[in-house]
């Protein structure tokens, strides 16, 4: 079968190959692959950033946003079943947090993930996985459900922020920086929670400020330093640029939550440090971060995806990639919101 593959850390390994049928000890499920979102983490490993081939392998197989087509029937799962694959499994000591079924706050590092760090990905025309990790989509989604991944991620951040935030006061007022895929789908959940949603991205023109007002929330671009204004009761940074950070954390709204959810460039800047100290404290702030969901957060996910409008939802795959040309959907294009590889 085909699969597309990399030789970490080697720079510019990917290629589209041969590799053996999944064997059963990868999980009992056997999936045919649908469909395989792209994104910035993909392009890291392609570029030998990061990424570790399964034990006793050179290569691995790249692909971590999932959706594919259950072959046979087994243990609660129809044949048919549309499914996507649990990326971080935890890790076999197991650490407290992965014995409590929350590996994706694994405390010792020793986690696997699909497609990433010592588990094959997704990008085959067949995979495996155990039953346990496998959750169900609403195949009336159909492409859609590859969108469940990244949901998951915000879902998890959502999550986390209840249970910072006071019980007693729901968050109304909430402000995400990033129109890509992660800040959309974050402004969906809160849109659907019943928050005033706003949405800051560089972009001026494309498709993302009419989805952003579609979606009932306010599109903003430009001076970020304006944004201030709005106090935002929670705010989700979805772009891990360092000066959107910077000019959020140095502009702490009283009784306010950040979550930070975008991975971006590690490099020096410059930070007054105390400044965000008496800022935090006098404003009694929050700020934390998140990467990864467990099971509860991919059940989230699902029906938050499962209640949206399948018409929004569509306009956020803007380009679709036949396996055949798959190295097209790594690349970058103007407009591109996710994209897509499709195996069928």
């Amino acid at each position: 079968m085909r699969a597309i593959t990399v030789r970490p850390p080697k720079p510019n390994s990917v290629e589209l190959c041969d590799v053996p049928e999944p064997p059963a000890t990868e999980g009992a499920l056997l999936v045919e692959a649908i469909a395989l979102g792209v994104c910035g983490t993909d392009r890291e490993i392609i570029e030998g950033e990061y990424g570790e081939a399964p034990r006793d392998h050179e290569r691995l197989i790249l692909g971590h946003e999932s959706l594919g087509r259950v072959v046979g029937a087994h243990d609660g799962f129809a044949k048919g079943d549309h499914v996507v694959g649990i990326v971080r499994h935890p890790d076999p000591v197991p650490c407290p947090a992965c014995a409590s079924g929350q590996w994706d706050m694994c405390r010792n590092g020793l986690y696997t993930e699909h497609g990433i760090k010592g588990l094959n990905g997704f990008g085959a025309e067949r995979w495996r996985i155990a039953p346990e990790f496998a959750v169900k989509v609403d195949p009336a989604l159909g492409i859609l459900g590859v969108l469940l991944e990244p949901t998951s991620v915000v879902a998890k951040a959502w999550d986390h922020i209840d249970r910072v935030w006071r019980l007693d006061a729901p968050p109304h007022r909430a402000l995400i920086t990033g129109a890509g895929p992660i800040g959309l789908l974050a402004a969906l959940i809160g849109v659907q929670r019943g928050s005033d949603v706003h949405v800051y991205d560089r972009n001026e023109s494309g498709p993302k400020p009419a989805l952003v007002k579609e979606l009932g929330g306010t599109y903003h671009s430009g001076d970020l330093t304006a944004l201030t204004k709005l106090a935002p009761d929670i705010v989700i940074e979805c772009t891990g640029a360092p000066p959107v950070i910077e000019a959020l954390l140095s502009h702490v709204s009283p009784d306010s939550v950040i979550c930070l959810a975008g991975v971006g460039p590690a490099h020096r800047a410059q930070f007054n440090m105390g400044q965000f100290n008496r800022t935090m404290v006098l404003n009694n702030g929050t700020v934390f971060g998140t990467v990864n969901a467990n099971l509860r957060h991919y059940a989230m996910a699902a029906d938050a995806l499962a209640r949206a409008d399948r018409g929004w939802l569509s306009r956020l795959i803007t380009r679709r990639v036949p396996l055949a040309r798959f190295a097209e959907a790594f690349e970058h294009r103007k407009g591109d919101i996710k994209v897509v590889i499709e195996f069928n």
